[in-house]
């Protein structure tokens, strides 16, 4: 009786055929009030309950009491972890162990509630509680998210992270370049019940945020660029692969997709992030939703080896000194997490001991001396000392639950920074005495109840290098879809650049004639930007912009292992320009590469 109560209002809210599929089928009500949720590898559905619901297979709406079950089909392990939840609601918030293993938890009070995965943050799985006898689908009147925020339903922030959800999940929902449509993004035409009352919630979205929207035409830079770009398009699918991912090549002088490197040989699975020997010979790519490191040729993308190094690699860097490689295991709780190579992957060395587990993106200093990690589970980063394989200093750098995601530093290795992804902010760390100088809010212009924004905002920080000059950081947020310019001077941020959804990945390559370009990927988008973070190379980056934009989609004349089925050029991610001109690293580029540089490129901090 309780359940065809149920029913019955959500034919009353008008809730689309597939809704009441999914409640007819036994989809949600497995049992007496049940949600089933597997975990994939798959772009968009990394939550699936196996059952569209408006184009989207990560939601479910059930009633109080609903018993949510997790079940695994990656071959990675994830965390299950309450990224949103019902200010006050029971059993919340809600976060497990990284493992593939089933989990549950059962959800009483009334409202949303966004799960995601703490190693692969943008995995995303949604459910509504409704109480049956209140109109609307219930949301609850605020809402917190597992850093402890708390901002009222009705808020810009709230409808901000829904609106992401309904992106994220859905790839039909994701800009694409390679069409001439306008960016239009479906929800389900529901009413929902919130701190304010019942609104329509199609109507809330296209309101505040606009749809159906004409993307701007690519372009290409005036001014050429050293060498390639490397991009992990991970969500990519191609014919002969059941795992999702490519790397994708850019020219830098035709600015044109060359090359596509898919490895369905090892059906290479969610590619993340790249590297390169001393030499640029070999691409060295994480797999994140997997275990292995692979190599290939950078010039005929033919694979050299696959090599195990632990739960979701994440990102990978070699020592200036000896060229060994460095590779975080973002899903590993050991302290031993982050895996030491030799040159070219020949062999696994050993493990290296940060004290903590589950680090992300590294970063590693000019003199092969220094390594910095953020620890995404515990709030920290780790300063260790390759030279006398010592750890120098773990430093709380966010809240418990801000997500130290990635890190940047100065090219003398004076200070470095670390991006706090739930928190928003960026940690600045003095290498020398070990101490945090500041934390830069990367919000603190932006109204979360309103929506007001006075002034630079990046919410959700995710890559943030420094320039190899050491005068900017450039910064990709996800969340807010900007991209934010430091002056490392001062530490302040001095700039603000629009970004597509899921704005992610950030590398700084040469141009040709000297200076630098800052190259940026979106996870749900399939083009990237081309930022000239100096365009009149006076040290001063407030007057950065973006120059170019191109597609991350195959051409006619793209060589490719295997043929493109879908996503094209969609889920950047990791960026590597080719040659690495990065300080310590640039000094060790063979002569080939090094003559196409000026003196200024080629020694950064002279």
């Amino acid at each position: 009786m309780f359940n065809k109560i149920f029913l019955k209002k959500i034919i009353s809210l008008g809730v689309c055929s597939s809704t009441l599929l999914i409640l007819s089928t036994g989809s949600v009500f497995a049992g007496d009030n049940e949600v089933r949720f597997e975990l994939t590898d798959n772009p968009g559905r990394w939550f699936d309950t196996g059952t569209s619901v408006a184009g989207n297979r990560s939601i479910a709406i059930a009633a109080p009491g609903v018993r949510v079950k997790f079940s695994g089909n990656s071959n990675t392990v994830h965390t299950r972890t309450s990224l949103i939840y019902p200010t006050g609601a029971a059993n919340m918030p809600f976060n497990t162990k990284p493992r593939k293993g089933g989990d549950d938890v059962t959800l009483t009070t009334p409202g949303l509630y966004v799960f995601t995965c703490s190693v692969h943050p943008y995995m995303f799985g949604a459910v509504i509680v409704d109480d049956p006898k209140t109109t609307g689908l219930d949301l609850g009147s605020s809402i917190s998210l597992v850093n402890g925020i708390t901002v009222p339903s009705s808020s810009d922030l709230a409808t901000r992270l829904l609106r992401t959800f309904f992106i994220a999940t859905n790839p039909a929902n994701w800009q694409n370049y390679a069409s001439n449509k306008p960016w239009h993004v479906t929800y389900p035409d529901v009413d929902v019940r919130v701190d304010i009352g019942v609104v329509n919630l199609p109507d809330v979205l296209n309101a505040r945020y606009g749809n159906d929207i004409t993307l701007s035409a690519l372009k290409n830079p005036k001014t050429p660029a050293v060498g390639e770009i490397w991009v992990a398009t991970q969500f990519e699918t191609t014919r002969n692969k059941e795992k999702p991912g490519t790397v994708s090549a850019i020219d830098g002088s035709s600015w044109q997709v060359t090359r596509k490197v898919a490895l369905p040989s090892i059906d290479m699975n969610n590619p993340h992030n790249m590297w390169t020997d001393k030499n640029q010979r070999v691409i060295y790519v994480t797999q994140w939703f997997d275990s292995k490191l692979t190599v290939y040729d950078r010039k005929t993308g033919k694979l050299i080896r696959n090599v195990s190094v632990g739960e979701s690699p994440a990102h990978v860097m070699t020592l200036t000194d000896s060229d060994r490689i460095h590779v975080t295991n973002n899903g590993d709780t050991r302290t031993d997490s982050v895996m030491e190579l030799a040159p070219l992957a020949t062999q696994v060395l050993r493990r290296v001991d940060i004290g903590r587990g589950n680090a992300h993106a590294h970063w590693m200093s000019h003199d092969g001396k220094t390594m910095v990690t953020p620890n995404v589970f515990s709030g920290d980063s780790t300063q260790y000392n390759f030279h006398t394989d010592d750890i120098e200093a773990i430093l709380p750098v966010s809240s418990p639950f801000g997500h130290p995601l990635a890190t940047g530093m100065m090219p003398d290795a004076s200070k470095y920074y670390v991006a706090n992804l739930l928190d928003s902010t960026i940690a600045v760390v003095n290498m020398d005495t070990h101490k945090v100088m500041k934390h830069i809010n990367l919000i603190k212009n932006y109204d979360p109840v309103a929506g007001t924004i006075t002034g630079p905002i990046g919410a959700l920080p995710i890559q943030t290098p420094v320039s190899p000059d050491g005068k900017n950081m450039v910064t990709a947020n996800t969340l807010s879809g900007t991209i934010t310019i430091l002056n490392t001077n001062t530490d302040k941020v001095v700039a603000m650049l629009p970004c597509d959804p899921g704005c992610h990945g950030v590398q700084y390559g040469a141009k040709q004639g000297g200076g630098y370009y800052a190259y940026v990927s979106s996870k749900f988008s399939n083009r990237m930007l081309i930022v000239d973070p100096d365009p009149n190379n006076d040290g001063d980056p407030s007057d950065a912009k973006i120059v170019g934009a191109v597609g991350l989609f195959a051409a006619s004349t793209t060589q490719k292992d295997d043929a493109i089925k879908g996503n094209p050029g969609m889920g950047g991610q990791g960026i590597l320009p080719i040659p690495v001109v990065y300080n310590g690293w640039v000094q060790n580029l063979p002569a080939a590469w090094s003559s196409q540089l000026t003196p200024a490129q080629r020694n950064p901090i002279d």
